[in-house]
């Protein structure tokens, strides 16, 4: 049997890491600045659906596009 899904929506995320910052700090930075998150470059992402963790990647560069490719489906979505 097949079902027409067209009509659902999903929304993506990809969470490359996290940072605590205080309020007066992050009001006062501008566009450019950087926030240093609590991960490396080669770790692992988490890949929300709907802000729910659906999946675990890895981030790929290629020129100057950015993907990500799933590397494994967390326990529930496989």
């Amino acid at each position: 049997m097949l079902t027409n899904l067209t009509n659902v929506k999903v929304e993506l995320s990809v969470v490359l890491g996290r940072s605590v910052i205080p309020m007066h700090q992050l009001l006062r930075m501008g566009r450019g600045a950087v926030i240093e998150l609590d991960s490396r470059q080669d770790d692992p992402v988490t890949i929300l659906a709907n802000d729910r963790p659906v999946a675990k990647g890895e981030i790929i560069i290629h020129g100057d596009k950015i993907g990500v490719s799933v590397t494994e489906l967390l326990r529930g979505y496989q």
